[in-house]
């Protein structure tokens, strides 16, 4: 089967196209023959060396994969032939992978793999973002930045749901505005503008806003910092500019405020967190509450070209890797 492998860390062109042995599936695990694989920002930190755990080498990236399963080991119990979609540690940019059956999602009737693989990442991230972590409430203010990606599309339709009074979306240009708009946010601002953190405090007369989803890290923190109401919450879940940020803790104690830091696995080794935000998330699109948005698709020998344009922030909606038979 072929995979993308990566033997060094660096930029997109580190990323190869290998031959590699199908692997076997054992105990509870199943062979899922993967037909859509999302692409998400921790990649590309993972192909940089930069992720928030180590990436041993050599790594085939991927968490993120929607498929049919074809085998199973001694003691699973799925039907092969089942769709399914799920995350793993790692290994999903191939044309096969193994999991574990406990992990898996099936698919409802008539959902497409691309779309299920743009759900479970970033529609987790946005969920126990908003509600695990920023602890949301009805009526109040969300700043989402980048919200025309694929966490931030997300989010702004999840936080109109979770009963946001209003949802403050960032993004670099008209287009990409126009989608968060289109998505449900009440206030666009372009991020790329000098002085836009005046923009949002000007939204929320003056206050601030209650809730803010960070990741971008360097300046882009310390501007959003300053957005923050009174017992707000700000919650960091990348940095993806590379650039970290320096802040005084101590100015947080004047207006009670709060800086969180977010890691998706740790979500996913909570069942009791994972499994009803997973089933509620699949909920909300069958029911057509919540668009999942698909930016393009390309070929998984493509990996390397997907990832610059990740990486140039010029996309919008979830990009897509789909093996080809």
């Amino acid at each position: 089967m072929k995979a993308i492998q990566l033997n060094e860390y660096g930029g997109p062109e580190v990323l190869n196209v290998i031959e590699k042995e199908k692997p076997v599936p054992a105990g509870h695990e199943v062979l899922i023959e993967v037909h859509a694989i999302g692409v998400n920002f921790a990649d590309t930190a993972r192909r940089e060396g930069q992720y928030v755990v180590p990436t041993p080498l050599p790594f085939i990236p991927g968490a993120e994969v929607a498929g049919v399963v074809v085998a199973a080991g001694e003691k699973a119990s799925i039907t092969p032939g089942t769709r399914v979609v799920t995350l793993i540690e790692s290994g999903g940019y191939s044309e096969y992978v193994t999991a574990d059956e406990r992990g898996l999602i099936p698919l409802p009737e008539g959902l497409d793999f691309k779309l299920a693989a743009a759900l479970p990442l970033q529609g987790l991230s946005a969920y126990h973002i908003l509600k695990t972590m920023g602890r949301l409430e009805k009526g109040e203010s969300v700043l989402v930045h980048a919200a025309a990606g694929g966490v931030g599309t997300i989010a702004v339709q999840l936080a109109k749901l979770f009963g946001a009074g209003k949802v403050i979306a960032t993004a670099s240009s008209y287009e990409k505005l126009q989608l968060a708009k289109e998505m449900g946010a009440d206030v666009l601002v372009n991020y790329s503008k000098e002085g836009w953190e005046n923009e949002v405090l000007e939204a929320t007369g003056g206050r601030g806003v209650n809730v803010a989803l960070e990741m971008a890290g360097g300046e882009i923190f310390n501007k959003t910092l300053k957005c923050l109401a009174t017992f707000g919450r700000l919650v960091i879940y990348g940095v993806a500019s590379g650039e970290q940020s320096r802040f005084y803790p101590s100015s947080l104690m004047a207006r009670n405020q709060s800086v969180i830091g977010f890691f998706l696995p740790q979500i996913m080794r909570k069942p009791e967190l994972l499994q009803p935000s997973m089933k509620e998330l699949m909920t909300y699109v069958a029911e057509g509450k919540l668009k999942l948005t698909i930016g393009e698709v390309h070929p998984l020998e493509d990996a390397a070209k997907v990832h610059t344009l990740l990486q140039s922030r010029k996309t919008k909606g979830k990009l897509i890797l789909e093996p080809t038979r």
